[in-house]
């Protein structure tokens, strides 16, 4: 239960950051920035435990599986969730929200909200590719629009995240990716007067890609992907990409290996020679295989 736990991968500012916290959840966490090309390489040791919710420590020290990428037990999962937005608990939260329509592939485009105050950062998280912004208001008018959009146009709130990652290398040019985005735009502007919140106000279309900032262009194509780690399984290479919750390492023995940082979640970690390559589970890109998170 000691030494630095990573707590995965974000996008606070537009870049890659690990974060780290204290196994005993004692004393601030810390960041770690990264930069495509730089060689990482880390072994876990022991067992996985659960992460805790909201900040706080799990008063057990639950024992979670390897595989999930939620690292959290039954109870702390459920205390996490029921103080989440997506849990419908907060129908008085007075902040701005939005509406965004995020695309990650050919025909996978879907509909989310959040806090306007984060910015894009929740995009980034998803992996999005491309993503405009719908509308802006307060979090049930957002809600509404959410489910409006599902019921009128049938664009879902969420897309299997081993979809997303098996159509990262043969993604269309960044014109094509913005027009499929754009179309989707204007059937639901269309929709003002049939069911749209008047809380909601619409903002302009607008295509923000991310294909650069994640480094796919010319990182080559990813064959495997980490399914969970093994006390002492290392995992090194060179950072070619990152998208969402994943780094692109290019090994020495395996080609390009995605690791999903959601499953580092939990683990003690420690540093390992960045050549020793992967010697954790793996499975072929798209092949599935690991769960979902709320992307």
């Amino acid at each position: 239960m000691s030494g630095w736990w990573c707590t995965g991968l974000r996008w606070p500012d537009g870049e890659p950051v690990l974060g780290w916290e204290r196994g005993d959840g004692t004393g601030p966490g810390r960041v770690s920035v990264l930069a495509y090309g730089r060689e990482l390489g880390f072994r876990a040791e022991g067992e996985r435990h659960c992460t805790g919710a909201r900040g706080n420590p799990c008063p057990v020290g639950a024992v979670v599986p390897v595989r999930s990428t939620g690292a959290r037990c039954a109870e702390c999962a459920r205390l996490d969730r029921a103080h989440s937005v997506a849990a419908d608990t907060i129908a008085d939260d007075p902040r701005t929200y939005r509406v965004y329509l995020a695309w990650f592939g050919p025909g996978m485009v879907k509909v989310g909200i959040t806090g306007e105050a984060r910015g894009a950062a929740r995009l980034r998280e998803q992996g999005a590719v491309v993503f405009s912004w719908l509308g802006r208001g307060p979090l049930m008018a957002a809600r509404r629009t959410e489910e409006l959009l599902r019921s009128a146009l049938g664009v879902p709130d969420r897309i299997p995240y081993a979809r997303k990652r098996a159509v990262r290398d043969v993604l269309p040019c960044e014109a094509e990716r913005a027009a499929e985005i754009e179309g989707l735009y204007r059937r639901a502007a269309a929709l003002e007067g049939a069911g749209w919140p008047e809380a909601l106000e619409r903002l302009p279309f607008a295509a923000v890609d991310h294909a650069g900032v994640f480094g796919l262009a010319g990182a080559g194509p990813a064959a495997r992907a980490v399914t969970g780690l093994v006390d002492g399984g290392v995992v090194a290479g060179r950072l070619v990409a990152a998208a969402g919750p994943d780094l692109h390492l290019e090994t020495p023995d395996a080609g390009i290996v995605v690791l999903d940082t959601r499953l580092v979640t939990g683990w003690a970690l420690v540093g390992a020679d960045p050549r020793a390559g992967v010697s954790v589970p793996v499975v072929a890109v798209g092949g599935g295989g690991v769960q979902d998170g709320l992307f």
